[in-house]
């Protein structure tokens, strides 16, 4: 019969020293979660290896009270009256006769020219040209029941004038025109760009001398004399047309 040789078996160091190593690492990492937890509620800790910068100091302004607008007193200025100044009649002085000559003056005043007036020319501005015509021409509707005056105002180079006021007067067939009638030149394009016209009636009647026509500026200032002029039955010659020109 075989024999054994019992031994007690001498524990082994593994399992105890593994245990060791990780309470060791579980106190480790216990600490740590410590550390960087206290870091994080107080950053300014002491332990703090990266602390933040520290935040500077809000710089505070006393508070401004307002003070209420202290105004001066209502001042209503007394005017002060001036004494006005009276005049004293200096005495009159009577000369004593004396010996010696009296000299006036040694200084003989100059004579002052007195300026010559240019004299203005005379005569009116424009002139005139007459014609009788056919008014059938601008009037071709109303044949020979039309009576009238027109025509135009142009200056030395022939150029329309417009807005110059033409007055007709007068009296034709015993009906006075107590008020003269007035137009501008300008305002009957059918005879020029500064054509005017007058009409007189619907029918042809014969007068001699008893109307007028006369050209005046903007502030009522003649510019040509009462041009009289004839009126006749003739069909051919129921349209007097003028033609005013400047001439300066």
């Amino acid at each position: 019969m075989d024999t054994f040789d019992l031994k007690p078996e001498r524990p082994t160091r593994g399992p105890l020293l593994w245990n060791i190593l990780t309470g060791v690492m579980l106190v480790g990492a216990l600490c740590l979660v410590i550390f960087f937890l206290t870091i994080f509620i107080n950053p300014y800790v002491f332990f703090n290896p990266f602390p933040p910068l520290a935040i500077p100091t809000l710089l505070e302004f006393p508070t401004l009270t307002p003070t209420p607008l202290q105004l001066p007193p209502t001042w209503t200025a007394n005017p002060t009256i001036e004494p006005s100044a009276t005049i004293t009649r200096a005495p009159t002085w009577t000369p004593e006769p004396t010996d010696t000559p009296f000299i006036y003056s040694l200084y003989t005043p100059t004579k002052t020219k007195i300026p010559t007036k240019t004299p203005v020319p005379t005569g009116m501005p424009y002139t005139y040209t007459l014609t009788y015509m056919d008014s059938s021409y601008y009037h071709p509707e109303a044949g020979c029941n039309w009576l009238g005056v027109a025509g135009q105002v142009v200056d030395q180079n022939n150029t329309p004038i417009l807005y110059i006021t033409i007055v007709l007067g007068g009296s034709l067939e015993g009906a006075n025109l107590n008020t003269p009638i007035i137009t501008l030149s300008g305002t009957a394009p059918n005879y020029g760009q500064s054509g005017f016209e007058f009409v007189l009636g619907n029918a042809t009647m014969i007068s001699s001398k008893t109307l007028w026509i006369q050209l005046k500026d903007q502030a009522d200032q003649p510019l040509t004399d009462r041009i009289y002029f004839d009126t006749y039955k003739d069909c051919t010659k129921n349209l007097v047309l003028f033609r005013f020109k400047k001439t300066r």
